[in-house]
């Protein structure tokens, strides 16, 4: 069915979007989330759709096309998936409550016909003739607010991301622990505040080179009053001996629980696993992709060689091919336990959440 076309202001909205996520002006997980989110209402809102099939195209639309203009960011693909899902919630909702409604005015008497197992069921699945039942339209007046409601959800739900993460803190962390991370997380960082306030312990952050956040993340923690040591990259295998504990942000969670982690992370998720110490990850159900990492190194990106090898030294750069990746890829079988928004899961638990949020039939945005 094609895609009606939208006003005029909200195409020059979604162009600017996608030009700032090209300039990289937009960056993070959690801003491009919100941004996300709050386009979409705007799609859902103001462009011209009268069932179902027609939003569901024009939504489908506009993420690919948000995609398409910074692959490596995820989380634009994922909150594309859920307001999918949100929308055919809502319209099987109002279907069946439209239906329900015409069949008690039109039987007020009589026998009611046998129930009929839902097409959502796994053993209807395996053991059902396959044919989808037909799609039921909701009425569009009374869907359109529903929508746009739940969509705010969403919102909303983002905003309370982190309160909801360092909320699990002391169940976690306990005093006198020594914990090891790298970078410079926001989810980590609130998470390992939230637990100094009422407990002890000493944070080991590696500094990860070449770009130094994790300076950036022990100024921060110590300013809080958390004992917190810098070491450098080199020295994590040597000193995770000591550690308790592992705790990581990451950029994705993707299908299968493995990482895509600021670089440094799979150095420290590896001498983990050596030394049987715990590999604890914070992150937000929105950064929870149904992408499996078939190959890795297209979700990574490569940033600048400068800091690594500056232009000064002209000799040596003739010479060499340098490559500066952003990310690091961590199998699943390096993390211990996911701590999100809704609780702590191990990795052996993600296809639920993923069943819970995202729709088999938006897996491929471009179907």
């Amino acid at each position: 069915m094609a895609t009606q076309i939208a006003p005029k202001d909200l195409n020059a909205q979604i162009d600017h979007f996608i030009a700032r996520l090209k300039r990289r002006q937009v960056v993070g997980s959690w801003q491009v989330s919100v941004e996300t989110a709050i386009l979409l209402r705007q799609v859902v809102s103001i462009s011209r759709w009268n069932n179902v099939d027609v939003l569901i195209a024009t939504v489908k639309s506009v993420g690919k096309r948000l995609v398409a203009a910074q692959p490596q960011e995820l989380a634009i693909g994922n909150i594309v998936r859920r307001v999918l899902r949100l929308i055919r919630e809502e319209n099987s909702t109002f279907a069946e409550e439209d239906e329900n409604s015409n069949f008690e005015t039109n039987h007020t008497s009589g026998p009611r016909p046998a129930p009929q197992f839902a097409s959502s069921s796994s053993m209807y699945n395996l053991l059902g003739d396959f044919q989808k039942e037909p799609v039921r339209f909701a009425n569009h007046s009374t869907l359109k607010p529903e929508i746009i409601q739940g969509i705010q959800e969403i919102v909303e739900e983002l905003e309370n991301i982190y309160v909801n993460i360092s909320a699990q803190a002391l169940e976690h962390i306990h005093s006198n622990e020594i914990i090891m991370t790298c970078g410079k997380s926001k989810t980590v960082e609130l998470f390992l505040k939230a637990a100094a306030k009422k407990r002890k312990f000493q944070v080991i952050v590696a500094e990860t080179a070449p770009l130094y956040h994790g300076q950036e993340m022990a100024r921060s923690l110590a300013l809080a009053g958390i004992e917190t040591t810098v070491i450098p990259d080199s020295a994590i295998f040597a000193v995770l001996s000591r550690v308790n504990k592992v705790i990581l942000g990451t950029h994705a969670v993707l299908a299968n629980g493995s990482l895509i982690a600021v670089a440094g992370s799979q150095t420290i998720a590896t001498a983990a696993k050596h030394h049987s110490t715990p590999v604890v990850v914070c992150t937000g159900l929105y950064k929870l992709s149904p992408q499996f990492p078939y190959d890795p190194d297209t979700l990574n990106m490569c940033v600048s060689p400068n800091p690594v090898l500056q232009y000064e030294e002209g000799d040596l750069i003739d010479k060499i091919d340098l490559v500066n990746p952003y990310f690091d890829y961590i199998p699943p079988e390096l993390v211990s336990l996911f701590i999100t928004n809704v609780g702590g899961h191990p990795p052996s638990y993600l296809y639920r959440l993923l069943n819970e949020n995202y729709d088999p039939e938006d897996a491929l945005l471009e179907a």
